[in-house]
């Protein structure tokens, strides 16, 4: 069993799963609503947890090439540029290769099939749901983690084989 230790996720989790319960189930015999919210809120524990390795994965590698301005709102797939008179640390050869790499995530992210791309996007950049995104793109949620998984590792192997390591 797992267990999920930030309180607000966890409310979250409880209500998404007793939403799916009620959508999905309403009809069922009270008798086996218990079983079935059981595997509900499993199966949306696990979703949780695969998104958050998925999200910090990316996180880790975007941080890594953004600057350390604590800037909530920068966008690392924008191009890099410090502003005129501001003071920073880091070299122009060292913003030259995150410019580099950043174009190369860009051009890779672009070469995804378009499903994977959009799924990708959805998911990872607009950090939408899996339901979110199956609703937004007009397929099933099994069909969204397909995608993602699949664009995910595609993106991996493209970075790996271009000398990018996380």
């Amino acid at each position: 069993m797992f267990a999920v230790h930030n309180e607000e996720a966890a409310l979250d989790i409880v209500q998404d799963s007793m939403m799916k319960l009620a959508e999905n189930y309403g009809e069922r015999p009270a008798t086996e609503l218990p079983m079935l919210f059981q595997r509900i809120l499993q199966n949306t524990i696990r979703d949780f947890y695969r998104r958050s390795k998925v999200r910090s994965l990316w996180t880790t590698l975007f941080s890594a090439l953004s600057p350390n301005d604590d800037d909530d709102e920068h966008d690392p797939l924008e191009t890099l540029q410090t502003q005129a008179g501001s003071e920073s640390r880091e070299t122009p050869h060292a913003r030259f290769e995150q410019a580099q790499v950043l174009e190369l995530i860009e051009k890779e992210i672009m070469a995804l099939p378009p499903r994977q791309r959009e799924a990708f996007l959805m998911r990872y950049w607009e950090e939408m749901d899996v339901a979110e995104t199956a609703q937004a793109m007009g397929c099933s949620e099994g069909s969204v983690k397909t995608h993602c998984s699949r664009a995910t590792h595609t993106l991996a192997a493209a970075l790996a084989a271009k000398g990018v390591s996380l």
